[in-house]
């Protein structure tokens, strides 16, 4: 006598009685974070109410600045305070700022990038090393500690009041930095594309201006900006180093309108209108590049 095999029933799932349909919770929404975005649009008006402030005192006149409400728009705006400043020998400060901004931040960033580069390449080399942390202590010495000795060396070399004497020491202050952030970035470049290029007959030269600057762009253009607002916005450096008008810098030419008995505050804030232009037009054309470069350590 013989059985046929009988196919094994597949269980049901069970009905949810109502109660479970009640306690089953439903799809998620998104909650909203209420005080964070409060927070976010409090620091939004700590941020925007003081450059409102600066564009609507600038096209204010002298006069009347006091008697008016100082966060009210202008009745009758001028542009008398911009005419002053440029008739000010605004053009000659502008040109000193950008003759110390580019002649330290192009020497600055191309002796890191390379130092950078050598420093993780030839990492076995206790001299590089020894190098290296020369570089970190440099971090931990402030402009202000070492503003007596740099003058001393200043005077020494007979650069005294000269943009040169502005150039030197914000190339040897950006340099630390810069080697820092570099050489992380270099560190991140996969080993094989270095062997690559080696076994194609590259030189350590042309692998460091082929290879390396290419790939680390982002970090070179972070860096640039970063030294260059640094140095553009300086003070202390001019103040103690330069004594002449014709070698003032556009921060230390702020000075020119403030008198012995009071301050053209309108003139000062147009003057701060204009000397953060170009600030502004370099970000806009690096943000891009300056927002990977800055990013780029959290996506890796």
């Amino acid at each position: 006598m013989t059985t046929t095999p009988t196919k094994p029933t597949k269980p049901q799932p069970r009905k949810a009685t109502p109660r479970e349909r009640r306690r089953r919770p439903g799809p998620s929404s998104p909650r909203r974070n209420w005080l964070g975005g409060l927070a976010g649009w409090l620091w939004l008006a700590v941020v925007v109410v003081p450059l409102y402030w600066i564009l609507v005192t600038s096209l204010k006149a002298q006069s009347n600045y006091y008697a008016s409400n100082p966060l009210a728009p202008p009745s009758e705006p001028t542009l008398d305070n911009y005419e002053l400043v440029l008739e000010s020998d605004f053009v000659s400060y502008f040109v000193n700022s950008v003759v110390v901004t580019a002649g330290a931040v192009i020497p600055a960033v191309t002796v890191s990038f390379m130092a950078a580069y050598a420093i993780v390449r030839g990492w076995r080399l206790r001299f590089l090393r020894v190098v290296n942390g020369l570089f970190l202590m440099g971090l931990a010495i402030p402009l202000q500690a070492t503003a007596i000795p740099v003058y001393l060396i200043i005077i020494k070399l007979q650069l005294y009041d000269s943009l040169l004497a502005l150039i030197l020491p914000s190339i040897a202050f950006a340099i630390p930095l810069s080697v820092l952030i570099l050489a992380n970035f270099i560190r991140d470049v996969p080993k094989e594309l270095f062997d690559s290029m080696r076994v194609d007959g590259a030189t350590e030269w042309g692998t460091l201006w082929r290879l390396a600057a290419p790939l680390t762009r982002p970090a070179i253009l972070t860096v640039t900006i970063f030294n260059a607002l640094t140095i553009w916005n300086g003070f202390l450096l001019p103040l103690i180093l330069t004594q002449s008008p014709s070698q003032r810098t556009l921060p230390l030419a702020l000075w020119t309108f403030q008198g012995e008995y009071g301050v053209n505050i309108p003139a000062v804030l147009a003057a701060v209108v204009l000397t953060t232009l170009p600030l502004i037009v370099l970000y806009a054309f690096g943000r891009r590049q300056l927002l990977s470069g800055l990013t780029a350590g959290f996506s890796r």
